[in-house]
């Protein structure tokens, strides 16, 4: 699929009333598949004019958001959602790769979806449920 043709598809997607975070953004797996061919920078755009939010997957083979991109999200506003994508109780400590990542894109607290308490977190998805 083309780049623009991609990026469009995402972009359509995010438009719906019933989404919130953008999941595996560039879907890459380390040694195993490239990142999609996007326009991060119009994903991110979108993002930001949506009021809607992007994972950090912490998974080592994936570290899907990539330090860049947490960066020129954090420039456009946009909060990002750092997770572990833990599939057994023990690679719940891939956080702190994501919580490491997020740092060399120079987030800070109040630019990670997840380190707001419950009820502001229920309220900032809530919001994005036009």
């Amino acid at each position: 699929m083309s780049r623009r043709k991609q990026t469009a598809r995402i972009c359509h997607a995010m438009e719906s009333k019933y989404f919130t975070i953008l999941a595996h953004p560039g879907g890459r797996l380390l040694l195993k598949r490239e990142a999609y061919d996007i326009d991060m920078l119009r994903i991110i755009e979108v993002a930001a004019a949506r009021g809607c939010y992007l994972e950090l997957n912490s998974q080592p083979l994936r570290l899907d958001l990539n330090d860049n991109y947490c960066k020129l999200a954090k420039e456009h506003g946009v909060l990002i959602s750092i997770d572990s994508d833990s599939h057994n109780p023990f690679q719940f400590e891939y956080l702190q790769e994501g919580i490491n990542q997020a740092r060399r894109g120079w987030l800070e607290k109040k630019d990670v979806l997840n380190s707001a308490s419950l009820s502001e977190l229920q309220k900032r998805l809530r919001a994005t449920m036009g």
